[in-house]
């Protein structure tokens, strides 16, 4: 940046210090360098909070790029992040069930991991892109765990192909349109039910960085709209894991923030 050159007209006559005039004279046509500085800082600051998504300021990592995909997972309200923290009380709800799992939702790759990683049979759909996925995601799909499909169609796999499916931060994207041939495929390829975590309406809110994968906002419909739906649908309550999981969550004080429904495939 090239300097400018000083005026001789804005110093002190006799070359020395400028004048009190000459000072306020100066402010008035050009802006010091700490306040044109301070400005500078201020218009980044709200860039930054207008950007974060939420009502707290977050300080970008530099060198570190957050795609969308990862904010999903990480963002606040996400479901798939429920199901990492509600596996313990699945596996004591649904025992030798846990031993064939399919899971449907962004970042499988995080669930099938986890489930591998304790001996469990374990497979994923992602029903969005891995554009960005991290290096032990990508090994998963070329060893065929995890899958990039659209759960608005027939899923690849034979009927009961799965003890469980668990699915999570999908079907609020769903119009009733897509839904009346997504969970009837869902319950098509499993055995011994669903596991359907959804957004609550009350605790969650979809954030401006998911729209341009998901295409529109989240749909967070009430218990009392999916109870009706599933009854439309056919499909009933899984009475048995239900009692377990709940039991088992309150020994350990597992309180979710998303809706979990247990039903029979």
């Amino acid at each position: 940046m090239s300097r400018r050159a000083v005026n001789p007209g804005r110093r002190g006559s006799d070359g020395g210090l400028p004048t009190v005039a000459s000072l306020l004279h100066h402010k008035s046509r050009s802006p010091s360098v700490l306040t044109m500085a301070l400005l500078a800082l201020g218009v980044i600051i709200l860039i930054v909070y207008f950007n974060s998504g939420s009502g707290g300021l977050q300080i970008p990592s530099f060198g570190v790029t957050v795609t969308s995909r990862e904010s999903v997972s990480r963002a606040e309200g996400s479901c798939t992040s429920e199901v990492i923290q509600a596996l313990p009380y699945l596996k004591k709800a649904y025992g030798s069930a846990m031993q064939k799992v399919l899971h449907v939702g962004p970042d499988s790759c995080t669930v099938v991991s986890n489930l591998l990683k304790e001996g469990k049979e374990a497979w994923g759909v992602e029903p969005y892109d891995l554009d960005d996925a991290d290096s032990s995601c990508k090994s998963l799909v070329r060893k065929g765990f995890v899958r990039l499909s659209d759960i608005k169609f027939s899923l690849p796999y034979r009927p009961d192909s799965f003890n469980l499916v668990v699915v999570s931060d999908a079907l609020d994207y769903l119009t009733p349109r897509y839904l009346n041939k997504t969970l009837p495929d869902l319950a098509r390829v499993s055995t011994d039910g669903l596991v359907i975590f959804t957004g609550n309406p009350g605790q969650q809110k979809a954030k401006v960085s998911e729209l341009p994968k998901f295409g529109r906002p989240a749909k967070l419909r009430s218990n009392s709209w999916w109870t009706r739906y599933f009854i439309q649908t056919g499909l009933t309550e899984n009475e048995g894991p239900l009692k377990k999981f709940e039991q088992a969550a309150s020994k350990g004080n597992y309180e979710p923030d998303c809706q979990i429904f247990h039903l029979n495939s």
